[in-house]
């Protein structure tokens, strides 16, 4: 299992102890004045978020390897699993790539934004991405990176993620 593997599960227990747990301080949990309801245990916006991503997950192998064994265990250990049942190689980078965007994903759900500083403009190559909320995707600051209506370049994590592998393989092979 890779490194970035365990840095995404990481990040998917981060989100269970502190978002599912009762007590967990994710943001959101915060009473309101006016609540007439009891509040729920859980961020159920984080308990999605985690569903979303062990199903996708799930479906990707199953779509990979029809004999995959089922899947039954926590969050966090659906990165085991994967790599466990879906081992074609000709496939691994974009087995990687999922991984690597869910990690992405589970730290902006923790309101780590932050993450997205550090990767590389895919269009321009200039360092300095940030997160746009709204949009859902990353943004160069490179005021010279446009696209054809002169506004920022944005970037899906998907893409993000696909060209960090395809960096992580070039530096593997020393012709970075």
């Amino acid at each position: 299992m890779g490194q970035g593997d365990d840095t995404t599960a990481q990040r998917l227990r981060l989100l269970e102890l502190e978002f599912l747990v009762p007590g967990g301080n994710g943001p959101g949990d915060g009473r309101s004045a006016t609540r007439t309801t009891s509040p729920a245990l859980v961020n159920l916006g984080i308990l999605d978020h985690m569903n979303r991503a062990v199903a996708e997950v799930v479906e990707h192998v199953q779509a990979e390897n029809p004999q995959a064994r089922p899947y039954s265990g926590g969050a966090a250990g659906i990165y085991t699993w994967m790599h466990e049942n879906d081992t074609a190689p000709e496939r691994q980078d974009v087995r990687e790539a999922l991984i690597y965007r869910q990690g992405l994903e589970h730290a902006i759900a923790a309101g780590n934004t932050k993450v997205i500083r550090p990767h590389r403009c895919p269009a321009c190559r200039t360092y300095g991405l940030f997160w746009r909320e709204q949009a859902g995707h990353a943004a160069c600051v490179n005021r010279h990176c446009v696209d054809e209506h002169g506004l920022s370049r944005t970037w899906s994590l998907e893409r993000l993620a696909q060209q960090h592998i395809a960096d992580r393989k070039l530096r593997a092979v020393g012709t970075t």
